[in-house]
């Protein structure tokens, strides 16, 4: 880990950047905060801030035992810390970073857990973990049994609601101040939201309800051009617009608040989320108020270090890096996710009804490139789930073949419109999805462990998962031919290349292959844990049959491995209960057979985060567990 010293290059301080305190009672003015930042100096090289103000506030009581004046260089120190611990041990950086000022002020003026503080996502609350008595735990967030990236209830007290998804914040805020109100009590509930979080329908939900409620409810929005890629939609122009230019005319800023002002909110702002003094007031101003408000903070993702200002999606989540240089290139071999991104840039180049929908995940899904080639054909509807599913069933009313690319905890929140929009109607629309099985140090809300049980009964729908990257190119060509929806499912990992040797022919749906052919054990595969279960039955002389597909799943592979061996073993990266081994279970029952069978597969259990190769390894699904399982079960037999 690098010391503070090394870090000066890039971490700048308040007085570098030319935000000296201004009076409390300054008017805050966006147009200032545009002009600064197009001006903003090269940060230059000083010396390094003492720790003495973090160590101190070590809880947001003791943080308001600081002076006003002192709370500048307090979020100097926590932007120097935040940098060199996450640069350690890896994690959501840039995010944390634009709000260092927003969670001092408010653990500063409000009474944390007493009024519940909800960030939405949850990824950029670092400085907010810090100021609760996590400190030192920064430097093993997101590692096995360290901190959660995200809120987690279990994790603190001043943690109010668990969050990983977006759009969740307001909804839940509300919650905890109706329920106040119930129970005669007061609370003065608080929502963190981002405005790319805001696109999602959810958030005006809440809003539309909590303003007709009369709620007693303060909502904080994190205005700062971004989700993870740059924000979209007219919501986002309407606020760009009316910040920059709110302090060129009178009218504008009423302008901004008039859509909140019209939901029932009073509307405040905007602030600069980076001039102390100012935002102090602001959130002071806010605390002695009552019903439904929004107070409008405008911030910078990856304030206060320059690589991360420069260049806030490569800073968003990051692996181990040397803070004093930044994030070098690196020679990793192709992911499923890039696989994906080139076979559709390939194949959008010899079909022009190929249009791709992603809601806000562009570089995620591996989208990056084809959305620059591609422009007319490539669709960010936002934090929109829900919405970009049931817009891909009217393009494919309208003669397009629509892709969706999604992540596979993400479709969960668009689980209606798959099957009232998409499947019902027999439409043909493909669902790429992303981070299916274990995902690593994101954690419970972000494993795809369960998109195999939810998908495979829907009616009509043609579900595959993948061994390796030959294989995934001819399921996605296999799905875009489909004359109804279909999914092809894949990890976040390093894909396995396939045989090149092999002749490509097209693939015949509903067919499994077998890999190897053995005596006694079977071993059914779906999915990305072929080469695992191919090393095993190497040992054990087992067959191997790479399934393919889970819907429709192949009966007659099935019957034909129980008839003529002594034990079938399904593997799997997905919850045990209803997958692809339930379906195989089912298939045997349907047909009379008693099979000896041993199902493998995530437990029914939320997994916590850690590497994935920690989380194979608890879950007994890397080599050792899953050849210790069969062993035991051939030793029962």
């Amino acid at each position: 880990m690098t010391d503070d010293a090394s870090l000066d290059a890039g971490v700048q301080s308040h007085a570098d950047a030319g935000m000296d305190c201004p009076s409390p009672h300054a008017e805050s003015s966006p147009l200032r905060i545009v002009r600064a930042r197009a001006l903003r100096r090269p940060a230059r090289r000083e010396r390094p801030v003492a720790t003495s103000l973090l160590e101190r506030a070590s809880s947001p009581r003791a943080l308001q035992q600081l002076q006003p004046g002192q709370l500048p260089q307090l979020a100097d120190e926590m932007r120097r810390y935040l940098v060199n611990a996450v640069a350690g041990c890896g994690g959501h950086l840039a995010a944390s970073l634009g709000v260092v000022e927003l969670a001092i002020a408010l653990h500063y003026v409000f009474d944390s857990p007493r009024d519940p503080i909800i960030w939405d996502v949850g990824h950029q609350a670092y400085p907010h973990k810090i100021l609760t008595g996590r400190r030192e735990g920064i430097t093993r967030i997101r590692r096995s049994g360290g901190l959660s990236g995200f809120m987690r209830r279990e994790e603190s007290a001043h943690d109010a609601f668990g969050a990983g998804h977006s759009s969740t914040s307001i909804s839940a805020a509300l919650g905890f101040a109706l329920a106040a109100a119930a129970r005669g009590e007061t609370c003065r509930a608080i929502a963190v939201i981002g405005d790319g979080a805001l696109t999602a329908g959810m958030a005006f939900e809440a809003m539309e309800h909590a303003g007709s409620a009369g709620a007693d409810l303060l909502v904080v929005l994190n205005d700062n051009d971004m989700s993870i890629s740059p924000n979209v939609g007219a919501l986002h122009e309407h606020l760009l617009h009316s910040r920059a230019l709110a302090g060129a005319a009178a009218t504008l800023p009423v302008q901004a608040g008039a859509l909140f002002k019209a939901l029932g909110f009073a509307y405040s702002g905007p602030v600069d989320g980076h001039d102390m003094p100012a935002l102090l007031a602001a959130v002071t101003a806010q605390r002695s108020q009552r019903g439904p408000r929004l107070l409008h903070v405008v911030t910078r993702k990856g304030q206060g270090y320059a690589p991360a200002e420069n260049d806030p999606i490569k800073y968003h989540g990051v692996a181990p890096f040397d803070p004093s240089i930044g994030i070098g290139a690196s020679a990793a071999p192709p992911t499923y996710t890039q696989i994906f991104g080139d076979w559709l840039c390939e194949t959008a180049a010899v079909r022009r009804d190929i249009v791709a929908i992603t809601p806000a995940m562009r570089e995620g899904s591996g989208l990056v490139r084809f959305a620059a080639q591609y422009p007319e054909r490539y669709i960010d509807v936002g934090i929109a789930e829900q919405h970009a599913v049931t817009l891909a069933a009217g393009m494919a009313c309208g003669a397009m073949r629509p892709v969706v690319a999604i992540y596979s905890t993400f479709l969960q929140r668009a689980y209606d419109q798959l099957i009232h929009d998409v499947a019902i109607q027999r439409l043909p629309v493909m669902f790429a999805i992303d981070r299916a099985g274990l995902v690593g140090p994101d954690g419970a809300t972000h494993n795809g462990a369960f998109d195999l049980s939810y998908l495979r009964c829907v009616p009509g729908l043609t579900l595959m998962a993948p061994s390796d990257a030959r294989e995934m190119r001819a399921m996605l060509d296999a799905g875009l031919c489909l004359p109804g929806p279909s999914a092809v499912r894949y990890p976040r990992e390093a894909a396995a290349p396939g045989d090149d040797e092999a002749p490509a022919v097209p693939l015949e749906i509903g067919r499994a292959v077998i890999r190897r052919q053995g005596r006694g054990l079977a071993l059914l595969v779906f999915g990305t844990l072929l080469a695992t279960a191919s090393r095993i039955a190497e040992d054990l002389d087992a067959t191997v049959i790479d399934m393919r597909f889970v819907a429709p799943l192949d009966a007659r592979a099935v019957l034909d491995a129980a008839a003529s061996h002594d034990l079938l073993v399904t593997i799997e990266e997905n919850v045990v209960t209803g997958g692809a081994g339930s379906a195989v279970n089912e298939c045997l029952l349907a047909h009379g057979l008693r099979a000896a069978i041993l199902n493998l597969g995530l437990p029914p259990l939320f997994t916590e985060h850690g590497t994935r190769q920690e989380l194979l390894r608890a879950a007994g699904l890397d080599e050792t567990g899953i050849r210790e399982a069969i062993e035991r079960r051939l030793a029962a037999a």
